[in-house]
């Protein structure tokens, strides 16, 4: 019988304004601590120590250096588990960004504790899970101020907006594929651009992004072309690397043959620009996940991951398993997940996209939006296909 054990702790401790938090994770595969002090007044990480005690490989070790990274942020902020996931779990591991985010849960309960304590001298009656209701960023501030408001007095507690909530059904107002392959910029696409466009328009999309292989469209060339077709036309490339295809935007560079991924990185980010995974694993599941061996959490370990700004989880080439597949890696490591149709030819043209909260001008708009997370996959086929209004 296989046997297999995992033991995690964490414990709190109030010292001097600061919430001190041990965290510890042990199984038989890793053994690591973490070490997190929170600022109690703001509920901000202001320093975070990392140690392993038993790793696989020499990659491991590498993490410990962009912990750092997650200095500063807000424990109870809007997108704070996105935010770990990409600044730790991406670039560092995501076990050190899983047992951080369990580190923060405990500090954030014990800062409502604590909070509770100080209403309960003031001669508020509450129970701790009614108390607990109240907005946590106004209950961390009466811990440690003596002159703070009672909870009569604060003012009532306003609506989040959608960007400070977790929603289901995000409001889309615009939609992008992402992915798109024209003739002859691209030897094995039939469709040139100007039915690329006709088709988005038919399609419902509000822009389209040119991602030819290894070919930038010139500047001047598409600023014509939308003067005359009257819709938005972005400008990317997928490059090839040494780890697969990538769909690469702000990088005004023509990159020939196949380039390393992290040589890619590098150039990306010295642009400024960002980079998604495309079709992250098409061909990888063609005998099934079982047959394989291949699962979500050892495609999450795949170096791949820790260069990109997103995951490519709906595309029209590949099954709808590798697609499944694909965003439950992306959830699992907290990386922004997008929708493109990989179109070659007319009728693939806006079959799946990428909703945006906000309407973009230009590239700059789009990087930003992928850097930020608030962007959604969404399935169009319905719709192209002429079967749903």
């Amino acid at each position: 019988m296989l046997k297999y054990m995992r033991k995690k702790a964490v414990s709190v401790d109030l010292d001097d304004g600061f919430l001190k938090v041990r965290g510890i994770l042990d199984d038989d595969i890793y053994s690591l601590e973490i070490e997190v002090s929170v600022d109690l007044r703001e509920l901000k990480i202001r320093d975070l120590k990392g140690r392993w005690n038993r790793q696989t490989t020499n990659e491991c070790s590498r993490a410990l250096m962009f912990l750092n990274e997650a200095i500063g942020l807000g424990i109870r902020d809007a997108g704070f588990p996105r935010q770990v996931h990409k600044v730790v779990g991406r670039r560092a591991c995501r076990h050190f960004a899983n047992l951080l985010l369990e580190c923060c849960e405990a500090a954030s309960e014990a800062a409502l504790i604590l909070a509770w304590k100080e209403e309960l001298k003031r001669g508020l009656d509450l129970t701790f899970a009614d108390f607990a209701g109240v907005s946590k960023k106004d209950t961390a501030s009466c811990i440690s101020a003596s002159s703070s408001p009672s909870l009569a007095e604060r003012p009532e507690k306003k609506p989040r907006s959608c960007r400070e909530r977790e929603i289901e059904t995000p409001p889309i107002k615009f939609l992008v594929d992402l992915h798109i392959h024209t003739s002859p910029a691209s030897p094995c696409s039939s469709v040139g651009i100007e039915d690329v466009v006709q088709r988005a328009k038919e399609a419902g999309l509000n822009a389209i992004c040119l991602t030819d292989h290894n070919y930038l469209w010139e500047r001047e060339t598409v600023e014509e072309i939308m003067r005359n077709e009257g819709m938005l036309i972005l400008r990317g490339n997928e490059i090839t690397t040494d780890q697969g295809d990538m769909l690469v935007f702000g990088l005004e560079k023509n990159i020939e043959g196949i380039i390393r991924l992290q040589e890619l990185r590098e150039e990306v980010l010295k642009a400024g620009g960002a980079m998604i995974a495309a079709h992250p694993f098409r061909g990888f599941l063609t005998f099934g996940v079982g047959q394989l061996g291949l699962t979500p959490q050892q495609a999450m370990e795949r170096a791949v991951f820790r260069y990109v700004d997103a995951i490519e989880v709906l595309n029209g080439k590949v099954t709808e398993k590798e697609n499944a597949f694909a965003a439950e890696v992306a959830a699992g490591l907290g990386l922004t997940q997008t929708g493109g149709s990989d179109a070659h030819q007319r009728e693939e043209v806006g079959i799946f996209a990428t909703g945006f909260e906000c309407a973009l001008r230009d590239e700059k708009d789009l990087i930003e939006a992928l850097k930020t997370g608030y962007v959604f996959p969404v399935d169009l086929r319905k719709k192209v296909d002429g079967r749903d209004a």
